[in-house]
């Protein structure tokens, strides 16, 4: 194959009632400075216009927009169909209510080609929707790479959404997948699986080239306490994988799981009325305890791990001795009310 005419980065965009954003998204897409690209867009049943403005896309940027027209299957399903006809050497993704700084793709692709990485990861605007205002400025700034199999740890760190991020192709066309995956955490599932297959480096891009848009309500999101089970169901069979192909991952395994589950999971519980929260923090930790033991003793929840690296790994250091002191349920209240009433969120 002539590297000349080679696609270098393939950028998936799942689709599904988006189509006040979806123009926007595009052209931000489009108009890439990586010429070398192509954009897959996944219409996923959408019963909105987003087809027609898909296939109008197809039309004026032949090529470049490829378009997968099917019924709905959810975002997992989706991706994993974009994945397979990806013909780039890397793949990335964009939400379809998002959009994308014009040097997004080529500053990704610059960066893990320069580097041979398996993952470039870059800095993100958390937008409101409404009114246009920055809210957060997240991972712009400049951070070393890192070797995952030298210091598995750091991808504790790693933000769980794919959108500012891309992967190296090869290992994405063959990476697990899961018998019944979450409709909830599934961002952060993904990325679980596609750890447990790579070795390589991590490389971080330092600035903002993605515009994460938030919309009015959504700063605290509730999860039903139906989908609880099908989390915990999806996060057994990504440890019994990590057991057989990745033991030595294990504790990097066990304290994501502590963040996300034990931290996050519990947050966005508390938020739903007529919750009981003190139960479900007994319940998320008897679950902690039995299927993801080392959580407790984590090498990477100690004082001489966390204190040279801060940043995230410090945080949940914190939260990590709130919750062995029993204060998780006055923690939870005290954090509400910072979101709610004085609009300051600490990002985990």
């Amino acid at each position: 194959m002539d590297e000349s005419n080679a696609i270098k980065l393939s950028i998936i965009v799942p689709c599904y009632k988006v189509e006040a954003y979806l123009p926007k998204c595009l052209d931000s897409l489009v108009n890439q400075t990586l010429s070398d690209i192509e954009v897959i867009c996944i219409n996923d049943g959408s019963p909105d216009r987003c087809i027609d403005i898909l296939r109008e896309y197809e039309a004026n940027y032949p090529g470049k927009v490829i378009v997968i027209d099917k019924q709905n299957e959810g975002v997992w399903k989706g991706r994993w169909d974009g994945i397979a006809i990806a013909r780039g050497e890397y793949i990335g993704f964009l939400d379809s209510d998002d959009y994308a700084a014009p040097t997004f793709a080529e500053s990704l692709y610059s960066a893990a080609k320069s580097n041979d990485a398996d993952i470039a990861i870059c800095g993100f605007d958390r937008i409101d929707l409404e009114t246009g205002k920055v809210l957060s400025r997240e991972m712009a700034s400049e951070r070393p790479s890192f070797v995952i199999d030298d210091d598995p740890g750091r991808l504790v760190e790693l933000n769980g959404a794919p959108w500012n991020k891309c992967f190296r192709a090869s290992v994405l066309k063959h990476m697990r997948n899961l018998t019944n995956p979450p409709t909830v955490l599934d961002d952060l599932a993904f990325h679980l699986l596609v750890y447990c297959d790579m070795h390589g480096k991590v490389v971080y891009v330092p600035g903002s080239y993605v515009r994460y848009m938030v919309r009015a309500g959504s700063i605290i999101n509730s999860v039903k306490k139906s989908q609880v089970d099908s989390i915990r169901a999806a996060f057994i069979e990504i440890r019994r994988q990590y057991e057989t192909a990745r033991p030595e991952l294990l504790p990097m395994l066990d304290a994501v799981a502590f963040l996300h589950l034990g931290v996050s999971l519990v947050f966005r519980l508390s938020s739903t009325p007529g919750e009981n929260v003190g139960k479900d923090i007994s319940e998320i930790t008897g679950y902690l305890d039995a299927e993801f033991p080392t959580w407790r003793r984590s090498p990477y929840i100690n004082a001489a791990y966390a204190f040279p690296r801060g940043g995230a790994l410090l945080k949940l250091l914190v939260v990590q001795k709130v919750y062995k002191l029993h204060l998780m349920q006055a923690f939870l209240a005290i954090y509400s009310f910072m979101i709610e009433k004085i609009h300051v969120d600490i990002k985990w």
